[in-house]
């Protein structure tokens, strides 16, 4: 990944975590987050 790639990715994610904090009060940065640990756990069980 090249530097250029990175620096776009890093901000499309701050863009996207600012649209979701200003226009749905952070409802879906939540909801994966929930999600992913719910993922983690589950993965841990099977280790």
């Amino acid at each position: 990944m090249t530097n250029q790639i990175a620096i776009a990715l890093g901000l499309i994610l701050a863009f996207l975590l600012g649209i979701d904090a200003l226009v749905f009060g952070w409802s879906n940065t939540l909801f994966l987050a929930k999600k992913f640990a719910d993922l983690v756990e589950w993965i841990a069980f099977w280790r």
